[in-house]
């Protein structure tokens, strides 16, 4: 997982509630589910088991999860991302700024858009091959509680894929910058039909090792959503 990468000595504490909160929000972890074991955690992200406990007491107390005892226990994710509605979009946009919508998006656009051009340029083992389309095909087959978490899983695993760990770790910041807005959006399923399209174009560019189209692909994706939330601004 991107966001569970080793944090710096010098803050283990607050870097490693980020980490958490980021694995939290983007649905890496979903509702429900637990967090991966301590022993393999506190390695993942370079820590000690304390610093690790200390975190998820800090999370717990927050509302984020829930830890449970004996043998099944461990850290279930509580956090659930608020129904979209369009009072929930505007305070979103507000507390941000115009300024740093802006610029969130912009973000957005380069990364994601650069993480496919790369992609689409390397050579892709069959393994590869079969975990983009399981994205894709795990995001078709989603419901609407699970649409938003499998549609983060299916963009950040074009970064993932690129073996870069800086270009995975700056598209999922640009996902989280965005993650609020996107779960303020109310559903639509003429956009969802849309946006389906839109991802099997960004696919079929990558494994056709088209690194233009994907490109291409990506933009008038990020292009259509950018508009959406425009729409619901207006």
């Amino acid at each position: 997982m991107t966001v569970l990468r080793p944090v710096r000595a010098g803050n283990a504490f607050e870097e490693t509630v980020e980490r958490l909160l980021q694995a939290i929000k983007l649905g890496v972890v979903a509702p429900g589910r637990k967090l991966p074991p301590e022993r393999e955690l506190a390695v993942q992200l370079g820590i000690s088991r304390v610093t690790l406990r200390e975190a998820i007491r800090a999370l717990q107390d927050a509302g984020y999860l829930e830890v449970r005892r004996g043998r099944y226990g461990g850290a279930f994710v509580t956090y659930a991302p608020p129904q979209p509605g369009s009072g929930d979009l505007r305070r979103i946009v507000a507390d941000m700024g115009a300024a740093d919508l802006t610029d969130a998006l912009t973000f957005r656009m380069a990364v994601e858009c650069g993480a496919a051009e790369v992609l689409a340029a390397a050579t892709l083992t069959d393994a590869q091959r079969a975990l983009l389309r399981g994205r894709l095909t795990d995001l078709n087959k989603a419901g609407i509680e699970d649409y938003r978490r499998l549609d983060t899983a299916f963009h950040l695993s074009i970064a993932e894929l690129t073996g870069s760990p800086l270009l995975a770790t700056a598209c999922a910041d640009a996902r989280l910058r965005v993650s609020d807005l996107l779960n303020a959006i109310p559903m639509l399923q003429v956009n969802l039909d849309h946006s389906a399209l839109q991802h099997e174009a960004i696919v079929a560019a990558i494994l056709a090792g088209d690194p233009e189209g994907a490109r291409r692909a990506v933009s008038e994706h990020l292009e259509g959503t950018a508009a959406l939330l425009r729409a619901f601004l207006s």
